[in-house]
């Protein structure tokens, strides 16, 4: 049986409270608890609100800034803002636990691939991971896209169809072409490493 997640509370001099070591504790503390693999929620301890959602963006926030620490690239970063209040918006949540999870499944076959880059491609894993999400994506925006592609039809010979994109579709044309543009650089680093 899992424990039950620890309590954080948050006071207003933003100072945060380990209700579980009775401590005070800072942002590095909480990075150090989740990279341990321990749960905790944050409350407002004013209101009671439940601000965990807002303290770990903070903390990413926090190794972002740190120098050499930046795991999220500024196309990602563009990316998922253009996606705040769009219609697709519902799906991004699940396909990037989705992503995240598969990812956290396959670390350790990252880092032996890693550990052997003298003896072949240490990043094949990681390109069939990115392709089967790509495929994955894809796939999803087809299901909400007014003229789907058939089966077996490329995003390019499916946007022919499509003469005059706009509004969402016009957004979900560039997700595409975007997909379009990393599957040709993922060929490209795959055609290097067979070299």
């Amino acid at each position: 049986m899992a424990a039950e997640p620890v309590t954080i509370k948050k006071y207003a001099n933003r100072r945060l409270y380990n209700t579980g070591t009775s401590t005070y504790v800072t942002l590095e503390d909480l990075a150090a608890m989740v990279k341990a693999g321990e749960d905790f929620i944050v409350h407002d301890a004013k209101t009671g609100e439940d601000i965990t959602r807002q303290v770990l963006a903070q903390i990413i926030f926090e190794q972002e800034n740190k120098e050499g620490q930046s795991l999220l690239p500024i196309a990602f970063l563009r990316q998922l803002i253009r996606f705040y209040g769009d219609s697709m918006q519902m799906l991004v949540p699940r396909y990037l636990e989705v992503s995240i999870e598969s990812l956290t499944r396959e670390q350790e076959k990252f880092r032996q691939h890693m550990a052997q880059a003298f003896g072949g491609s240490p990043f094949g894993a990681l390109e069939d991971q990115v392709r089967r999400n790509m495929e994955v994506f894809e796939r999803a925006f087809a299901m909400f896209t007014p003229f789907g592609r058939r089966e077996g039809q490329s995003p390019a010979e499916a946007d022919k169809g499509n003469s005059q994109p706009s509004g969402s579709s016009n957004e979900i044309h560039d997700l595409k072409r975007q997909m379009e543009e990393m599957q040709k650089r993922l060929d490209r680093l795959s055609d290097k490493d067979s070299t």
